[in-house]
């Protein structure tokens, strides 16, 4: 019922920016907490930032003070910026959505189908 599509991956250089952005769409009453992951290709997937309705927002150790994380909740849309990639920082990113489809219904978590980062020279 509710679909997550992210965008804006790519290659790029160590110490280069890319912005992502992960669109929800759907039968969406409400959407509550959104979080970006990332995984690579062997290695498990970890969490990277998440941001409250309210604007309230956690990140990884590993990416505090490069990343930030927003939201526009009338566009349904969450966004990671990005900046002082590192090769470390290379993996697919996924958004996650945690959202409501109805008044008064339960509240479930949505996953995109993620999209590639990568950062090399």
């Amino acid at each position: 019922q509710v679909q997550l599509v992210e965008s804006g991956g790519g290659l790029v250089q160590p110490g280069g920016s890319l912005r992502l952005s992960c669109a929800a769409s759907g039968n969406i009453f409400m959407i509550y907490e959104m979080t970006w992951y990332r995984q690579a290709p062997g290695k498990q997937r970890e969490l990277v930032a998440f941001i409250t309705r309210g604007g309230s927002t956690n990140y990884a150790d590993s990416v505090k003070g490069r990343f930030t994380i927003s939201r526009e909740n009338a566009k349904n849309t969450v966004y990671l910026q990005m900046d002082s990639l590192k090769p470390g920082d290379t993996a697919v990113y996924t958004c996650n959505a945690n959202a409501q489809t109805y008044a008064s219904g339960p509240r479930y978590v949505y996953w995109g189908q993620g999209t590639q980062v990568t950062v090399s020279s």
